[in-house]
This record gives C-alpha cells, sequence and structure tokens, in this order.
C-alpha cells in the first residue's frame, strides 16, 4: 500500500465527492502515515437497499485501509469507532457501508515482515 493511495471503481476515471471527504476527514482526524481507499460501490449495485436508490450514487461502499499512530493503545473497536465518528456525515448521507483494515505503524511493518 503506497502512502495515501486510492483505488477508485474500475470503471471510474476519478475519485467522487465522498471518496474526497473521506480522504480529507480521515487525514484530518488520524494524520495517517498511510491511508488507502477503494471504492468497492459496483460491486454492490445490484443488492435490494442499492436497486432502492437506482443503483446508488456509486460511492456506498468502500474498503480503507489505515495506518496511524493514532491507534496506539486503541482496540479494533475503538478504531473503527474513530472512524465511524469521522465519516457520520457521510453515513447519514448515503455512504452504506465500510470494510476497515486500522493499524499501527508497528502493526503494519510486523505485517509486511511475515
Amino acid at each position: 500500500m503506497s502512502s495515501l493511495s486510492a483505488t477508485p471503481d474500475p470503471r471510474a476515471s476519478s475519485a467522487g465527492p465522498v471518496e474526497g471527504s473521506i480522504r480529507e476527514k480521515l487525514t484530518a482526524a488520524l494524520q495517517p502515515i498511510d491511508l488507502g481507499i477503494t471504492n468497492d460501490s459496483w460491486q454492490h449495485r445490484h443488492h435490494a437497499a442499492m436497486r432502492a436508490q437506482g443503483g446508488g450514487s456509486g460511492e456506498t461502499h468502500f474498503s480503507i485501509q489505515v495506518v496511524s499512530e493514532a491507534f496506539r493503545g486503541k482496540t479494533t473497536m475503538q478504531r473503527h469507532r474513530m472512524i465511524y465518528s469521522a465519516l457520520s456525515d457521510e453515513l447519514s448521507q448515503g455512504l452504506h457501508a465500510l470494510s476497515l483494515k486500522t493499524k499501527t505503524p508497528e502493526e503494519s511493518q510486523k505485517e509486511a515482515a511475515a
């Protein structure tokens, strides 16, 4: 994962406003060493909830990988709550699901060495 990288929907040419807002808010809240955001929305357009929204905005499901010192001493649940709190506006306005991987720098280094 490269620093502050993003992998967009393979059919999209650039990040949309929700992805940009996620990046901005998580960068401000967590000052990440690494932040990877993948828009997975295209994989979920057939779900009933997304069909009801006409396929959604195209920015409803994201995978987020964050490496941050802010996670030091926090449980996985506490880390996820930090992210959900930072993105509360987006979640109330159509962001439907997040897949989160949250690590401290040491955890990330240990995983990379394995």
